[in-house]
């Protein structure tokens, strides 16, 4: 599937009456929730696509403020929000119960899922497990790279306009394991990150380093005593929540099933995803 044709077929719906919200449905069999990363979309897991709604109904939307969704100034962008947005995105697709693989802000976003649902039940919507892919499970492995403390700094608005394709393809660059990301993925990327206006609210999204801080606790919790089976798939070289944070999950989860795939880096399923499908189709069969 090409970049256009991509966009071409996004659906949507609306979220708290008035922000429309880009996603894409696929394939057919038990449900599989896609969950993307920062600054990107859901575009970051069109090259197991295919492969994934051969399997599977696969559904992934672009969270508030990323890729083709809606980007407002004026909004309290959190972690929370957007846990609650895929709980509005489930119940209108009539969507009782998936499995979830989620990347980066995304791996926030699942945590915040498994709390509240641990907390005050599900409503409806069932968990049936988890994979996660590199991300900020935990805030004291988490190492931010430069542009994000800036962002999340007094001046993030103001450090907003600095953000080029080149920041974004060193950024990148430095993340990424030994297959670097190309000219044309950093600039698909970046169309997506600067979509309607999205540069002028990078600060706001950068928020969740804060909300991952003030749910440490929860959220750790969420994955230690989770009631699901859980999955970790981690590229080793990403500088921000690579080898330290799987070895990490291998110390402190009760029953540690995880995949260390050598030479990736922070973004395993546009680096290799065909070991990325290996590893979770293993976890999966055996659920």
């Amino acid at each position: 599937m090409t970049f256009q044709d991509w966009k071409n077929e996004a659906k949507y719906f609306t979220y708290k009456k008035e922000h429309k919200i880009a996603y894409w449905e696929a394939g057919t069999g038990p449900t599989l929730l896609l969950i993307h990363g920062f600054p990107t979309a859901s575009w970051d897991w069109h090259k197991m696509w295919g492969d994934l709604t051969s399997r599977f109904r696969v559904i992934a939307p672009d969270m508030m403020g990323f890729g083709y969704s809606a980007k407002p100034k004026k909004y309290d962008y959190s972690i929370t929000d957007q846990a609650r947005l895929h709980e509005a995105f489930v119940a209108h697709l009539g969507v009782k119960k998936a499995h979830l693989l989620v990347h980066d802000y995304g791996v926030s976003v699942a945590q915040e899922m498994l709390a509240a649902f641990a907390e005050r039940g599900t409503k409806g919507f069932q968990i049936q497990s988890c994979c996660f892919l590199n991300g900020g499970l935990f805030p004291e492995l988490h190492r931010a790279k430069l542009v994000q403390k800036l962002l999340n700094s007094p001046i993030g608005s103001i450090f907003n306009r600095f953000i080029s394709k080149g920041s974004l393809r060193r950024s990148f660059h430095d993340i990424y394991g030994d297959k670097k990301a190309t000219e044309e993925e950093i600039d698909q990327f970046f169309q997506l990150a600067v979509y309607n206006d999205g540069k002028n609210i990078m600060h706001k999204l950068i928020g969740y380093i804060n909300d991952r801080r003030a749910n440490a606790d929860r959220w750790k919790s969420a994955i230690v005593n989770a009631a699901i089976p859980v999955k970790i798939i981690n590229g080793p070289l990403d500088p921000v929540s690579g080898r330290h944070l799987a070895d990490y999950c291998q110390k402190i989860l009760p029953n540690p099933n995880i995949t260390i795939l050598e030479g990736v880096g922070h973004y395993p399923h546009d680096e290799a995803p065909e070991r990325v499908l290996v590893a979770y189709l293993e976890f999966y069969k055996k659920l």
